[in-house]
């Protein structure tokens, strides 16, 4: 049967089963063919609401684990969100509900920006005064070792920072 005619019938029928429903149901129609969407018939009665029909689904069953290509769009959109809140490009439209994940990740790239800036100043402060006390000589050398290891690590970290 060619979409269409299914279409018709079935719009046809869904009065004929809603007089059926308890009174606040609301009927969704729904055809499927796995794995392809040539044949995707979603009709709702006048009175549905999608949200509820997913609810409904989700009570019998449909589950937040499965594989769906909607639910990876939206992790797509939430991870591309924090990157692009990270880099501070590219924000969302005004009024735009990935604009919290956007938010996010501004707020972890600005974070991160104080804190290479600190260990920036902290590196060439300790540096600084290994260096003062090489010259006056007369330091404890364990002082001056565990120091230096220290430098080491903070230069590990901002050679894998940019800038």
């Amino acid at each position: 049967m060619p979409k269409s005619l299914l279409r018709d019938v079935a719009i046809d029928c869904i009065s004929d089963m809603a007089q059926h429903l308890p009174e606040g149901c609301e009927l969704f129609v729904i055809a499927c063919r796995p794995g392809k969407d040539d044949f995707d018939l979603v009709l709702p009665s006048p009175e549905a609401n999608l949200n509820n029909a997913l609810d409904a689904l989700r009570r019998q069953g449909l589950s937040i684990d499965g594989a769906n290509i909607y639910k990876q769009a939206v992790c797509d959109l939430v991870v591309g969100a924090l990157a692009m809140g990270k880099q501070n490009n590219n924000p969302p439209p005004a009024g735009h509900w990935g604009q919290q994940f956007w938010d996010i990740g501004r707020a972890e790239g600005e974070l991160q920006e104080k804190l290479v800036k600190a260990l920036r100043l902290v590196r060439k402060e300790l540096d600084a005064c290994q260096r003062v006390i090489h010259y006056a000589g007369g330091f404890d050398p364990a002082y001056v070792n565990d120091a230096q290891a220290a430098i080491k690590v903070a230069d590990a970290v901002l050679e894998k920072i940019p800038g």
